[in-house]
């Protein structure tokens, strides 16, 4: 399947946590593109899974992104969240990966790369993953697109979701978009 099915995808939010977001570069619009996602699967229905690096020291998930009762927290040290042996299990039946997170070149391409050998479907959303260095970033983002990820954006995720105007809940998803 070539589109972002709502009934097969789940959202990853990766390490958007409290003593990493102020070095990141053009870190608030992350969390502005971040907040929009979640919110909208919270609305769809659709899954949201968090990761948090070392949280004793890097703190926890920034309160405008916290997850919420019901939505799982995974603790890591490991850069790649697939090798704490938990990641894949949260998944449930679910398929499709859409992530977002911090840094880019750091716990986002591992991650990424593990889902990929795992066999996963990804789609890495461009415009809410950042790094400290846009390099950083924009190298990141090169290399998951070479090893099959599908490089998407915030918007693009939505109206996947979505799917068409006459959804019942396109005006309330549509509406933080303009």
């Amino acid at each position: 399947m070539l589109t972002i099915d709502p009934t097969q995808s789940l959202l990853l939010v990766i390490d958007m946590q409290t003593r990493l977001l102020p070095a990141i570069h053009q870190g608030d619009q992350v969390i502005r593109n971040l907040e929009q996602l979640i919110q909208s699967a919270r609305t769809l229905g659709i899954p949201v899974v968090y990761t948090e690096q070392n949280p004793g020291g890097l703190g926890a998930t920034i309160p405008a992104l916290a997850a919420r009762k019901g939505e799982a927290v995974l603790e890591k040290m490991t850069f790649d969240a697939v090798k704490t042996g938990q990641l894949l299990a949260l998944a449930g039946d679910r398929r499709q990966w859409v992530i977002g997170g911090c840094e880019s070149h750091v716990c986002v391409l591992q991650t990424v790369l593990g889902l990929r050998m795992a066999g996963k479907k990804v789609y890495l959303v461009s415009d809410a993953t950042g790094s400290r260095k846009p390099h950083d970033r924009e190298t990141a983002i090169a290399r998951m697109a070479r090893h099959s990820s599908e490089i998407v954006t915030t918007e693009m995720v939505i109206f996947e979701w979505l799917e068409s105007a006459e959804h019942p809940r396109f005006r309330d998803l549509l509406q933080p978009l303009k």
